[in-house]
């Protein structure tokens, strides 16, 4: 007996493959740069969300007792709002039923309005501008800290541990860059004998920081801290260092990677560059993210990047509220998320009426010998 299914644009009803006993399939949007300056860090999303995805279809997953198949729907925003809103529409237009991304707060952000729109679910595993969730969308989480602590966090360490006194700031003008510089502006406001002593920016597509670090130099920082991506800071890094600037770097999430070894190259120093990431773990968890990367190495043939965890956590998450709601409707596992508590590879994950992760960690790292290495857990 045939059966039709009607699919219905904001409930997204669980798609029937043509007869009754017909497995369903639930979609999952994913979106990341894939392509771009930014397409490694993409790359390491889109990875950790197919292996979340394998993993679910492999154990096999039941909702309201009738067995589902989860496919994931991936997109490449190159980390470009036009593009990311472009692809938002494509994946409601597909009827997924629960987004994971973005990664750029700039591209994340517009995107939200339109899955909003359309009732559905998003959890980004990298977004931290405030006004992600400032925008109250009821259905917008992250499983990140945001910019607010990051900014705060990183302003302190700055005057209180690298004894800073004259900072210099750039950013990149993207929402993600001048929002994580403006926080930390605001973190070492009023910190004793402390002065920002200049405010330049670049863009997230710029080769060539003469101009700007040379005024900088003149100023004398001993520190300079970038808000931006990875792929700026590397170069920036190297131009630091042939212009004879002795001053400690200082960034957010966005350049901390263990990509910036290889893109700073000898520019990196030792024990002069500091960042912090959204996110980490210590104690105990620390088996648990070590068992998820050797996994996640041994399958892709490759080392996690910066948000795998974070993915991989997003879209566990997402799947087990739908399981609790016993429906992969928005409308309805939406109230299990809210409530939500989940253990998972980085962590205890809980929302908070915002849709902000409670209690979310920060990890510190210095580069020495050309790797990441970490400092110290902070929430």
């Amino acid at each position: 007996m045939q059966v039709t299914t009607r699919i219905i644009p904001f409930a997204i009803a669980l798609a029937f493959a043509g007869s009754a006993g017909a497995q369903q399939v639930v979609k999952l949007g994913h979106v990341a740069p894939i392509s771009g300056p930014s397409a490694h860090l993409g790359k390491d999303m889109e990875n950790a969300a197919r292996m979340a995805v394998d993993e679910l279809n492999a154990k096999g997953v039941a909702i309201n007792g009738q067995k589902v198949t989860i496919q994931l729907v991936s997109e490449d925003d190159g980390a470009d709002p036009k593009q990311g809103t472009a692809v938002a529409q494509k994946l409601v237009d597909a009827h997924v039923n629960g987004i994971i991304g973005h990664l750029n707060s700039g591209t994340s952000i517009p995107a939200s309005k339109i899955y909003h729109d359309a009732g559905i679910v998003q959890i980004s595993p990298a977004t931290t501008a405030p006004q992600y969730t400032a925008q109250r969308f009821p259905g917008a989480f992250r499983v990140v800290a945001s910019d607010v602590k990051l900014g705060a966090t990183m302003g302190k360490y700055a005057i209180d541990t690298l004894k800073a006194k004259n900072i210099a700031i750039i950013d990149d003008r993207t929402t993600y860059g001048q929002g994580v510089a403006d926080q930390f502006a605001k973190g070492v406001k009023g910190g004793a004998g402390v002065r920002v002593v200049g405010r330049e920016f670049t863009s997230a597509t710029a080769t060539d920081y003469t101009a700007i670090l040379t005024s900088i130099k003149a100023k004398k920082p001993d520190l300079i801290f970038f808000g931006g991506m990875d792929s700026v800071a590397g170069p920036m890094l190297k131009q630091i260092k042939a212009l004879g600037i002795p001053a400690t770097f200082m960034g957010g999430d966005g350049m901390c990677t263990d990509a910036l070894g290889r893109l700073a190259g000898a520019g990196l120093g030792e024990g002069k560059v500091f960042c912090a990431e959204a996110g980490g773990v210590k104690g105990a968890q620390e088996k648990v993210m070590e068992d998820f990367r050797a996994r996640y190495k041994k399958k892709f043939n490759m080392d996690v990047q910066l948000y795998a965890p974070y993915v991989y956590d997003s879209v566990m998450v997402m799947a087990t509220a739908m399981q609790n709601a016993k429906s992969a409707d928005p409308a309805k596992y939406l109230p299990e998320l809210k409530k939500i508590r989940y253990e998972g590879v980085t962590g205890t994950i809980q929302f908070d009426d915002k849709g902000d992760i409670k209690d979310g960690a920060l990890t510190l790292f210095t580069y020495k010998g050309g790797k990441r290495t970490r400092l110290d857990v902070v929430r």
